[in-house]
């Protein structure tokens, strides 16, 4: 016998998935073709506390994407809504320029205590558009400005923003400008021996084109690296490669700037990804989780470089006064709480668990990461596998030459991947896809995890594997 409300309950999930359906119909008439997450996660969050989201049609979600790594505390913490609360409580102005104010003062004294020893004391900060795009290309026209050069140095897979210098430093952009060099990474070594002997080889590399009068790369404006590469797949740079490659730079007079946009406020287990090589860099490009959820960016640059004049770089909406306030809360509640070792301890638990996981699937290339920034690269196990492992002959390769190589990658299956993110969607958890080929599903979920929902991730995702293995009978 039904029970005395269930006609009602009916009634009410017709009409919110109405309402669902209706909305997502009218953004994808309205809407430009090039909008991206709204197609793979056809979804209309309406309420969301810490990792859950609740979608018009009153389903529930685990949300490990986190606005692409933005919210360090998650959804709508309790400390970020609280700051935002008392600047509109005090009556204080949202919008004013550059001027400054009680609440800027208190976000950059609060950044400049998170900071690398060696930089804070004789940093300078320049406030940007909301965007990490913004921050990279002031970053840019810093280097620029302060050599008198106009080269730049970038890396292979990197992913640094949308706008046109930022676009121009990104991997898969053409520009005569930007040289691109070999970015270190075990399952798919450009060298294919991977570990210490590939990143050694890409540094060698890097030296060589430098120093070789012939190569026809002038010496550049600066360096621009991702201590782990997002988009480009969640590939984590070697503490001994970060290092060389400060060491290079530092040689030569080249600025090295570091893209924290992603990677910032704790995510990789340290408070700035470069942390844990003890690198400082002459330059912090620094967006996303630094405003605690809402638009900010800004560079962070040692002052030898300060050579800009006055308005030399401006922006109209470089003063969010909510935007400072959220993001001085989540600066000093991670710092506070030691949320960059709750990320490293969960991180290096979710790696192992997902590690053993993956055993059982063969679709599954490699599992890697670092702190709450976790990937997980989808292969096809039917295809045929490549690298430098025996040449044209069929002779092993020459082991004295490149040292032992590594194991040979099987080919990048998007289309496997697409559909794990699917089966996951499905089972109530958010996740996105990244990589050379959109064939690593990644997982960046907010500091704030606990022990149950990180176990609640595994599982859901592991299912969703299983699910996806079956489906396209992988052995």
């Amino acid at each position: 016998m039904p029970a005395p409300h269930d006609g009602a309950d009916r009634e009410a999930s017709a009409c919110d998935s109405a309402v669902h359906e209706g909305i997502l119909r009218r953004q994808s008439a309205r809407e430009s073709a090039a909008r991206t997450y709204a197609r793979s996660l056809p979804i209309v969050p309406v309420r969301a506390r810490g990792l859950t989201i609740e979608g018009a049609d009153g389903r529930r979600y685990l949300d490990c994407l986190s606005g692409a790594g933005t919210l360090a505390l998650g959804h709508n913490h309790p400390v970020v809504l609280e700051a935002i609360r008392k600047v509109l409580d005090s009556g204080a102005p949202l919008h004013v320029l550059d001027l400054a104010t009680p609440v800027k003062d208190a976000f950059t004294t609060e950044l400049f205590r998170t900071l690398p020893p060696g930089l804070a004391d004789r940093a300078r900060i320049q406030f940007c558009g909301p965007a990490g795009t913004d921050a990279v290309e002031a970053a840019l026209k810093l280097v620029r400005t302060a050599t008198g050069r106009s080269g730049l140095l970038a890396f292979t897979g990197a992913y640094h923003g949308m706008t046109a210098g930022a676009l121009e430093a990104s991997g898969g952009a053409q520009d005569v400008r930007v040289t691109r060099l070999p970015y270190p990474q075990d399952y798919r070594c450009p060298f294919g021996v991977g570990g210490p002997r590939g990143a050694e080889l890409a540094a060698r590399w890097t030296e060589s084109l430098l120093d070789d009068t012939k190569s026809g790369v002038p010496r550049p404006a600066g360096m621009i690296l991702e201590p782990v590469q997002g988009e480009g797949g969640v590939i984590p740079a070697p503490d001994a490669w970060l290092r060389r490659m400060r060491t290079i730079t530092e040689k030569r007079s080249i600025p090295l700037i570091a893209d924290e946009v992603q990677t910032g406020v704790g995510r990789t287990g340290a408070f700035w990804a470069v942390d844990h090589s003890g690198v400082v860099p002459d330059v912090m490009v620094l967006s996303k989780a630094v405003g605690g959820s809402l638009p900010l960016a800004v560079v962070v640059y040692h002052e030898d470089l300060d050579v800009w004049s006055p308005g030399a770089h401006a922006g109209t909406f470089r003063g969010n006064q909510l935007a400072m306030a959220a993001g001085a809360a989540t600066l000093a509640h991670v710092r506070e709480n030691r949320l960059d070792q709750r990320a490293a301890d969960l991180g290096a638990r979710i790696l192992g668990q997902l590690e053993q996981a993956a055993k059982e699937f063969a679709c599954v290339g490699d599992v890697r990461g670092r702190g709450l920034m976790i990937g997980i690269e989808i292969v096809d196990p039917t295809g045929e596998a490549s690298g430098p492992t025996a040449d044209d002959a069929g002779n092993p390769a020459d082991d004295t030459l490149l040292g032992a190589p590594s194991a040979s990658p099987l080919p990048a299956a998007p289309a496997l991947a697409a559909a794990v993110r699917d089966a996951c969607l499905d089972r109530g958890l958010i996740v996105e896809l990244g990589g050379r080929h959109s064939s690593v599903v990644r997982l960046l979920p907010p500091l704030t995890l606990t022990d149950e929902q990180a176990a609640a991730v595994v599982d859901r995702l592991t299912d969703a594997l299983a699910a996806v293995s079956r489906t396209a009978h992988c052995p």
